[in-house]
């Protein structure tokens, strides 16, 4: 019944690239190109990743997903991090270990869940063996960073990225932070200070997009690798 419901929601409403507004598929070739391999972003802490510059077709994605409720694209969005991970880490043991970024309760109550998780889930998919660690959540206090520069987000930050014990992955286990977009590196900074003081070392932060600009280089992780991991 539900596939029934789907093929006739997609006759009523043929779904479009939340990129460019193509009809085909919630996000097109083309729009997925702009994603290239890991390039280094300058930052407050070292080995920070992104696969694009926030702008375009890949902001579009990225606002679509975590502000637009198109949940749809976490798959397509998760894959291109899960295909990019060992361009940046090596697994501890033969197994990846993914930490989400957090995000507040409300933001996440909004968004039906924590975005950057179900994007780890799906990342996880491709890298198996690989384990998605939690492991991070903002206390109370830490308010929206839209509009903040990069001092009020590192205030805004201080002491409220706090680690839940019971998703911990064992001491000292090299993990992988994810996250959509990298602006200041506040949270970026603020996770990978959580996490080491809880005894864990962040091998890299790998975000989507980044504000900073980034040069473009080629395309190892491709279109056509993500859209045949969703077949």
């Amino acid at each position: 019944m539900t596939s029934v419901l789907a093929g006739l929601l997609d006759l009523l409403l043929p779904r479009r690239c939340a990129g460019c507004g193509a009809a085909g598929a919630e996000c097109c070739p083309d729009c997925l190109a702009e994603f290239g391999d890991p390039r280094p972003v300058a930052s407050v802490v070292p080995r920070v990743h992104a696969l694009a510059a926030y702008r375009g077709a890949a902001r579009e994605l990225v606002l679509a997903y975590k502000e637009r409720g198109r949940r749809e694209l976490a798959a397509p969005l998760g894959v291109l991090l899960g295909l990019a991970v060992p361009l940046v880490a090596a697994p501890t043991d033969g197994t990846w270990w993914l930490v989400p970024a957090p995000s507040r309760r409300a933001a996440a109550r909004r968004r039906g869940g924590e975005h950057v998780l179900r994007l780890a889930r799906h990342a996880a998919e491709v890298l198996a063996p690989a384990a998605v660690a939690p492991a991070l959540r903002l206390a109370a206090g830490a308010h929206d960073s839209v509009g903040l520069d990069a001092a009020a987000r590192r205030s805004n930050l201080a002491g409220r990225v706090v680690v839940r014990e019971a998703a911990l992955p064992p001491p000292g286990t090299e993990v992988v932070l994810l996250d959509d977009v990298v602006t200041t590196g506040a949270t970026a900074a603020a996770s990978t200070a959580a996490l080491t003081a809880a005894g864990l070392r962040v091998s890299a932060v790998l975000t989507l997009t980044a504000a900073a600009s980034l040069t473009k280089v080629v395309n190892r992780v491709g279109a056509e690798d993500v859209c045949s991991r969703l077949e």
